[in-house]
């Protein structure tokens, strides 16, 4: 008999740890090949991890609600073969085919953003998070090398570094920045919510807060403090588009089997104005701007348990409305029932938010990191309008509908958030009824 390291896979870009929701299987039970065994949870979605071959759970390394690593190994298994409690030649190639290499490492976590005045030799694999971290303290390679990573291969994790910011205390900063550079005062990206200390009263019932919305509260407060946040408002007629469903809904379901409901066509007038202005597809990385080539349009959906995730239609510019009805219909039902798999919901290029799904009129949601925008829609209610006609003005009832544009006051002026929104508003309130689906 041999013994064989089951280790944590790779989940996808960006993706380097999982918490450990909770075993399938126990100690001493058998399992086989593609069996689920254990279920896990990133920043991004749950899901499970199969076993590559079939064998007997001799030793559970990591227990519920811990975190591990990609490539970590968190169970030992006992399978047929030889080589005692050595682990044979078959698991290490499986192991070192699971583990993500050096090079994979690197490419990952190549860091987002870039400053001036810290600069990382390519001896260090930093991710994203600790780099930004390690910038924003001023924290030189040097010492970045006198810290001992807890991670893969020795990898300074988050934790590690907030550990020596904190014991770092009072000591000078090596300073490498120019004279304007350290005369300005340096500002601090928050890496977790705030705590605040709340009185109580009798009766008061206290919730702790889960997993996913610990996640979610830290993604705002820090993208709340990255990103100014300016908000344009717009009150579009959408009677043509109501119309134009009301008329091809019932016939779509019954040739596709699919529901078609008003996103595919917000995402389609998104798409149109993100071609008219490309500069609201970009990120910010440091001092640079980049510009993106795809257009990836994240969809905020509320799941059952009340908390929030973005799917990502991806390459949304070379979808039919069809194409888009169906990648949309796909991803709710996959998050709503906890599918979704890590890639779908990374890569998002700007986000789409519908309050009016709630009865809401309009909202001013908050941007997404590391995008610069996020459009809001609101409720379409009918209402008594004004319109303009060749023998004058009459009042009618119309379908009508807020929208708010949100976007990063860095890079995005009022000018460029103003006009993009107007060009949603114009596709939409001039919305073809002769329009194929």
């Amino acid at each position: 008999m041999a013994e064989y390291k089951l280790l944590l896979p790779s989940m996808g870009e960006g993706v380097m740890e999982a918490t450990i929701i909770t075993w399938l299987f126990n100690e001493g039970d058998n399992v086989k090949e593609d069996d689920s065994v254990v279920e896990i949870a990133t920043d991004k979605v749950d899901s499970d991890v199969p076993t590559p071959v079939s064998g007997k759970i001799v030793k559970i390394l990591k227990q519920k609600d811990e975190v591990a690593k990609v490539g970590e190994a968190i169970a030992i298994l006992e399978i047929e073969g030889e080589g005692g409690n050595t682990v044979s030649e078959e698991v290490k190639t499986e192991a070192t085919a699971v583990a993500p290499d050096t090079e994979t490492l690197k490419t990952i976590e190549e860091p987002l953003q870039a400053t001036a005045n810290v600069e990382f030799s390519g001896d260090l694999y930093l991710s994203p998070l600790v780099k930004s971290i390690a910038q924003q303290e001023n924290i030189s390679e040097t010492e970045l090398k006198s810290i001992k990573g807890s991670g893969l291969e020795g990898r300074i994790t988050k934790e590690d570094i907030l550990a020596y910011v904190s014991s770092r205390g009072n000591q000078p900063v090596q300073q490498t920045a120019s004279v304007e550079q350290a005369a300005a005062p340096a500002v601090k990206a928050p890496v977790s919510t705030p705590v605040s200390t709340v009185s109580t009263a009798a009766g008061d019932e206290i919730i702790p807060m889960d997993r996913m919305r610990k996640i979610i509260a830290e993604n705002m407060v820090k993208a709340k403090h990255i990103a100014p946040h300016v908000t344009s408002f717009i009150e579009t007629d959408v009677t043509n588009v109501v119309k134009w469903r009301n008329k091809h809904k019932d016939i779509f379901e019954k040739r596709e089997g699919e529901k078609l409901t008003f996103m595919p066509i917000f995402v389609k007038a998104i798409v149109k104005a993100i071609q008219d202005f490309p500069m609201i597809n970009v990120s910010i990385s440091g001092e640079n701007i980049i510009k993106k080539k795809n257009i990836n349009i994240g969809m905020a959906t509320a799941l059952p348990d009340g908390n929030l995730i973005v799917p990502v239609i991806k390459n949304a510019d070379q979808l039919s409305l069809s194409g888009l009805a169906k990648a949309i219909n796909d991803l709710a039902y996959r998050a709503r029932n906890k599918k979704l798999r890590p890639e779908d919901t990374q890569g998002a290029t700007y986000t789409i938010s519908n309050v009016g799904s709630f009865g809401n009129l309009m909202g001013t949601p908050i941007i997404p990191q590391p995008q610069v925008a996020i459009l809001a829609i609101g409720a379409i209610v009918k209402k008594p309008a004004v319109l303009e006609t060749k023998d004058g003005d009459v009042i009618a009832i119309r379908q009508l509908m807020f929208m708010s544009h949100s976007y990063d006051h860095r890079v995005v002026d009022g000018s460029l958030g103003g006009m993009m929104l107007k060009h949603v508003h114009d596709y939409l309130q001039n919305w073809d009824l002769n329009t194929e689906i």
